[in-house]
């Protein structure tokens, strides 16, 4: 790729950057207005709660790509907005468990409706197919990046993704 590096708006760097910010404020704009006081980390770490009730903290972190204790911080603040609750594992007494209260769940089921909807805006100006395509290019790209990241995604063991 040869562009100008002092050219940041053909970096895909800066472009990313700017989409994410741009992804950041439709979020939180759609969330003020449900009322519903959130970020977009929480919902992520509130959506990889929801699909494994009982998870413990760090395997959170590896689903959602965020280094342990900033992630630790995030569901402290879910567990002060009553949204998450959290136990210490009876398997590993080291190890936090989490789990979403009822007003977590019904939080969750009121907001996946303007998460979605809110998706669109983040493509304005691309057509259907461009936007699956641009999709499958950005899981391509993080994907084959992960291991590059200071918090890289890590799944669930095959024997804890059932659960």
């Amino acid at each position: 790729m040869d562009t100008d590096p002092l050219d940041i708006h053909a970096l895909p760097g800066h472009l990313i950057r700017r989409l994410h910010q741009i992804s950041v404020a439709q979020f939180m704009e759609r969330m003020a207005a449900e009322g519903a006081d959130l970020t977009p980390v929480q919902f992520s770490a509130l959506a990889a709660i929801c699909r494994h009730p009982g998870i413990d903290q760090a395997s959170v972190a590896g689903l959602i790509a965020y280094d342990r204790a900033t992630l630790g911080k995030v569901v402290d603040r879910l567990v002060d907005k009553g949204l998450v609750a959290r136990r210490i594992s009876a398997a590993d007494r080291r190890a936090r468990e989490v789990s979403l209260t009822r007003d977590g769940e019904a939080l969750l089921k009121r907001i996946l409706p303007v998460v979605r909807a809110a998706q669109p805006a983040i493509f304005t100006g691309l057509t259907a197919a461009e936007q699956e395509t641009f999709v499958a290019l950005l899981r391509k790209a993080t994907l084959a990046a992960n291991e590059l990241s200071r918090a890289p995604q890590r799944d669930l063991p095959s024997s804890q993704a059932a659960e």
